[in-house]
């Protein structure tokens, strides 16, 4: 019997949230799997002693990769550019999954990149265009239209209305709110940009440039 593994990459704090629905995911995904050859574990990059956490195995990334069987992985790292080169290393030896709770919704004619996290109670409703491995933490939404890029984050909470472009690696902070733009000029969220916790965002915000604020404005040092 072939074993069967799902690494979720980070012991933190989300990735302890994720875990705790990963598994059915992957029994959803694949309905005819052997429950008993199935194992979830979580995968980490950095030199941890420990040996478990809730009850799961840790393991490096380079055990990880040395274990013999099918190996499917999802990255519950917040820092989109971490988030990129784990998944460089280890793409070659593992299928990145993407993890749906249950209570997630994909309405209609969405196009979701692979790896994506959408936790508890996250919406994407219609016609949305959403890159790699994605995050759309508790209670966030992709309305209809959105085009997302690559290992773009959503915090809990946010509200993303349709029309809006986010660029690849852009942060949006819990409880934002992006305000929609129109088929012939979508609100645009530049590559790397982060969005401030609670931020509304009226208008489009440049590449790198991080925001904060009702409305949303450009945060810049502070002379003294």
């Amino acid at each position: 019997m072939k074993s069967v593994y799902l690494g979720i990459v980070g012991a933190g704090g989300f990735g302890r949230e994720v875990a705790a629905f990963a598994l059915d995911s992957l029994l959803s995904a694949y309905p005819l799997i052997n429950k008993k050859s199935v194992h979830l574990c979580f995968v980490v990059t950095n030199d941890s002693t420990e040996e478990s956490c809730n009850g799961l195995p840790i393991y490096s990334l380079e055990k990880f990769i040395s274990l013999q069987g099918e190996k499917h992985y999802a990255i519950a790292i917040a820092d989109s550019l971490a988030r990129q080169e784990i998944a460089k290393k280890i793409d070659l030896n593992a299928k990145a999954m993407t993890l749906r709770h249950h209570t997630a919704l994909s309405l209609a004619t969405n196009s979701i990149g692979e790896g994506a996290i959408l936790c508890p109670y996250s919406i994407i409703t219609a016609n949305a265009s959403i890159g790699k491995h994605f995050h759309a933490n508790l209670y966030s939404y992709v309305a209809h239209d959105c085009v997302i890029g690559d290992y773009v984050t959503f915090a809990p909470a946010v509200k993303c209305n349709g029309n809006v472009h986010i660029e690849d690696f852009a942060y949006i902070g819990t409880g934002a709110v992006i305000k929609q733009g129109t088929k012939t000029q979508p609100l645009v969220i530049g590559r790397g940009a982060v969005v401030g916790m609670g931020a509304i965002v009226t208008k489009s915000v440049p590449p790198g440039v991080t925001v904060v604020g009702n409305p949303a404005r450009s945060l810049t040092p502070k002379l003294v």
